[in-house]
């Protein structure tokens, strides 16, 4: 492994260039008034996912979790809850599989511990809504790499550790666009690789429009 330490201090990527000036203030202020449409469209339903969360399952309506940022920066992803309260956490502390599983919400669409509510959140990406705030604060882009862990980075080589500092994690990405979950952890990786080495804000435009059919594509979750 790479001499880049992941540690609760934030990591200067080295040899790795993020995008910067006007293409990099045109990227973020389509986060925030992208962000901001969405919240204010999704609210409505978002309100009904947590009022039935609530009533048809005891726990909190929000699952939060702890992932790495721009700089390396840890901030709090939140989600919509799905599984039974506490599953999460039992995810997060069980063996070194099942922690990389829960990392890339590698969790089998007929797993038990899946609600009824969330079978139907997780089949539609619905339980990722809430993360649209943490595009409109800075934790997060529209688009992106994927959101991960602190040691699921640290087991990265250097430069993949650079890239994902570099950047903002994204709420979808080339990665969502292409067989999401039914990608290899390999190929999801390549194509997080991909994406930032071919980096316009084009792209990115691209990427989003295709983003709704693929979420809705039959076997992908």
């Amino acid at each position: 492994m790479g001499s880049l330490r992941m540690t609760a201090a934030a990591v200067q990527p080295a040899g790795v260039h993020a995008p910067h000036g006007l293409p990099a203030m045109a990227k973020r202020l389509v986060d925030i008034v992208g962000a901001s449409i969405g919240l204010v469209v999704a609210l409505p339903t978002m309100a009904v996912i947590a009022a039935i969360i609530r009533l048809t399952s005891t726990g909190p309506v929000l699952f939060v979790h702890r992932r790495v940022g721009r700089g390396g920066h840890e901030f709090p992803m939140v989600k919509f809850r799905t599984l039974d309260p506490g599953t999460d956490d039992h995810l997060m502390h069980d063996d070194h599989r099942e922690h990389f599983e829960a990392a890339d919400f590698k969790v089998r669409p007929d797993d038990p511990r899946i609600t009824r509510v969330g079978r139907v959140l997780r089949r539609t990406s619905l339980d990722e809504l809430p993360q649209l705030w943490n595009v409109l604060v800075g934790h997060m882009s529209l688009v992106g790499i994927r959101p991960v862990v602190r040691d699921q980075l640290a087991t990265r080589p250097d430069h993949h550790q650079q890239i994902y500092c570099a950047m903002r994690p994204g709420l979808t990405g080339l990665w969502q666009i292409n067989g999401r979950s039914q990608r290899l952890p390999i190929e999801r990786l390549e194509l997080d690789e991909r994406w930032f080495a071919q980096w316009s804000f084009w792209g990115d435009m691209a990427i989003l429009l295709r983003t709704p059919l693929a979420v809705l594509r039959p076997g992908t979750h």
